[in-house]
């Protein structure tokens, strides 16, 4: 039997681990006390084979268990109810505290998502490429893919993340977060700009490659705030903040925003000159006219500056100079002449809305086809079928088109003067094969000067004049053919 002494001092003990859990776990008092009551009670039904008229209750101000069974009082601190009872209302308790604790961790991180974390987490271990981050009281993980390329997680550093996702795993809850997401790069701005946290200046779109460029498009409601410039700060002293904390070597360009989409894709592209923008509202595609010194700034290293400027403006952009859009159109016109029906007023129908393939007709429906085309429904079934067969046949339907819409290789120049005159040598038997893509054996064009928004393809200097022509290989048997000479870009005879 306990003495009175005895319980007295379990009682205190039982207040102190209820303010422990609350303190520690966050806990509410009354949720333990409830826990302990029903543990009590299963306990009670293990000794006894079953629970009915089993009432217990706990002294919330002095930790007293008041446990009956019917009339009969139980002592649950005597040891009578027995160690298997016991060790079942004691895992009872630890399922119940677990549960409970999840539940405070899903409530507490839940109001997190989509929000930087309020203090920068530490990073306890790395596990498999994913990093386990210790937020507060509770734990977090990086996975790998939602890193930055190219950094690398230390045990004890201390990070700035996203809250990703938040959901519950069982009885834990799984928190996930990100440095790679583009809302990541927002929240950033927010944190850093005091004209966006006041809502004087808003970010209206991000465009993001991690690690490697981001575009950021901004509006300002004062027409006195230069949106642009409150974002880059004096000697660009706000920005650098950001993309210092993104690893330093990802590139952030401003754009400032409009809600003309001509307007906005001139400015997606910037620093590159535009000279013409065609929309084309049924494809949600933009042709952009570029000079061909402006091509490789317009479609940046790797084709990166028309990925993204295409992510951020939501039109498929593709940049094209003046020749090749005209060569697309002819091409365009030669597949349109073979399908059903076909006249010139089908075939402008297509061209008008920025239709170049078979590819491009292949989605539309057959009222769209008859409205562009002036065409009957039976015309525009066949149409689209035989475009569909055309194309899944390799017949010439898909256009030259081009990653991005670019290709990732080094920018070729255009044929020159200077070239058609070297394949005249072509069929000479002495003459070494030349490679039309090898470079001129003497490029010194000066690099482009770096500017903050600019950038260009790897293998090309924007510098470089567009007619710079090679000089004649020393390898050439016969020398300048007499009676011609070079005009422009013509090979004429002379008089």
């Amino acid at each position: 039997m306990t003495t009175s002494s005895e319980k007295q001092k379990m009682a205190t003990e039982l207040i102190k681990a209820v303010d422990a859990l609350n303190r520690e776990k966050g806990i509410p008092p009354d949720t333990v006390y409830s826990a302990i009551e029903r543990a009590v009670r299963l306990a009670i039904g293990k000794h006894y084979g079953d629970d009915d008229d089993v009432d217990v209750l706990i002294d919330r101000r002095q930790g007293f268990i008041i446990a009956k069974k019917g009339e009969k009082e139980i002592d649950v601190t005597s040891g009578e109810l027995g160690r298997i009872a016991a060790q079942a209302a004691k895992q009872q308790m630890i399922q119940l505290f677990r549960e409970e604790e999840s539940n405070n961790v899903l409530l507490d991180m839940a109001r997190l998502k989509g929000q930087l974390l309020p203090v920068p987490g530490t990073i306890q271990r790395v596990e498999g490429g994913a990093a386990i981050v210790t937020v507060g009281k509770h734990e977090a993980i990086l996975p790998r893919g939602e890193m930055i390329p190219g950094e690398t997680p230390h045990p004890g550093e201390k990070i700035k993340a996203l809250v990703k996702d938040v959901r519950k795993n069982g009885h834990r809850v799984k928190v996930v977060l990100s440095r790679s997401d583009e809302l990541f790069v927002q929240r950033l701005f927010e944190k850093t700009i005091p004209e966006i946290e006041e809502r004087t200046i808003k970010i209206e779109r991000v465009a993001r490659e991690a690690g490697y460029r981001t575009k950021v498009a901004v509006s300002s409601i004062d027409a006195r705030v230069d949106c642009v410039g409150a974002c880059v700060g004096v000697r660009g002293s706000r920005i650098k903040d950001i993309t210092e904390e993104l690893g330093g070597s990802e590139r952030i360009d401003i754009v400032r925003w409009n809600n003309s989409d001509d307007q906005l894709i001139r400015n997606s592209l910037q620093p590159a000159e535009i000279e013409e923008v065609f929309l084309y509202h049924l494809l949600r595609r933009a042709i952009v006219l570029v000079r061909e010194d402006q091509l490789s700034l317009a479609i940046g290293k790797r084709g990166q500056n028309v990925r993204l400027a295409s992510k951020l403006v939501d039109w498929d952009i593709e940049i094209m100079t003046e020749d090749e859009l005209s060569a697309e159109i002819e091409r365009a016109e030669e597949k349109f002449g073979s399908l059903p029906g076909a006249n010139p007023q089908m075939i402008e129908g297509f061209l008008a809305n920025g239709l170049l393939s078979y590819e491009d007709i292949e989605p539309l429906t057959t009222a769209e086809v008859m409205e562009m085309c002036g065409v009957d429904e039976e015309t525009a079934d066949e149409i689209i079928i035989q475009a569909a067969e055309k194309l899944e046949a390799g017949d010439g339907g898909g256009r030259a088109k081009r990653e991005g819409p670019r290709p990732q290789q080094p920018f070729v120049a255009p044929v020159t003067a200077q070239d058609k005159f070297d394949s005249l040598f072509k069929g000479a038997p002495d003459a070494p094969p030349v490679d039309p893509e090898a470079p001129p054996a003497e490029a010194d064009a000066a690099p482009a000067e770096f500017s903050p928004a600019a950038d260009v393809s790897e293998d090309v200097a924007p510098d470089a004049p567009p007619e710079a022509a090679p000089e004649l290989p020393p390898e050439a048997p016969d020398g300048p053919i007499p009676g011609l000479k070079l005009k422009g870009d013509d090979v004429q005879p002379d008089a």
